[in-house]
């Protein structure tokens, strides 16, 4: 989880404090990956949640982070893949329910 949230505070400059990580393995028997990966059981899908904003070099050094941090794991670069779901500031809603485009979030979105 550390690898993820790591490369999400360089690359997406969010803050130390914003951590929402949920980490879920599956058993081998549930999760079918395609059959040219050399180690199946490595076969790792990060979702990513974000609001939009993001240039395409932030999402770029993302991806790459990510995957040099999962390196030591064992977990080849070609078994990664990462998915970013982004949602508009309206669409967010935090802080007791505010819209995330009404309230100051402390950080730049637009990296």
């Amino acid at each position: 989880m550390e690898a993820v949230h790591s490369a999400l505070r360089s690359s997406f400059k969010i803050k130390p404090t914003d951590r929402h990580v949920r980490l879920i393995v599956h058993k081998a028997h549930r999760f079918e990956c395609p059959p040219d990966r050399e180690k199946p059981e490595y076969v790792t899908h990060i979702s990513i949640d974000c609001i939009a904003g993001r240039s395409l070099d932030a999402k770029r050094s993302l991806y790459q982070t990510i995957v040099k941090n999962l390196k030591p794991f064992g977990i080849p670069n070609n078994h990664v893949k990462i998915m970013l779901r982004e949602i508009t500031l309206d669409n967010w809603g935090v802080r007791g329910g505010y819209a995330a485009c009404d309230i100051d979030l402390g950080f730049e979105v637009e990296v």
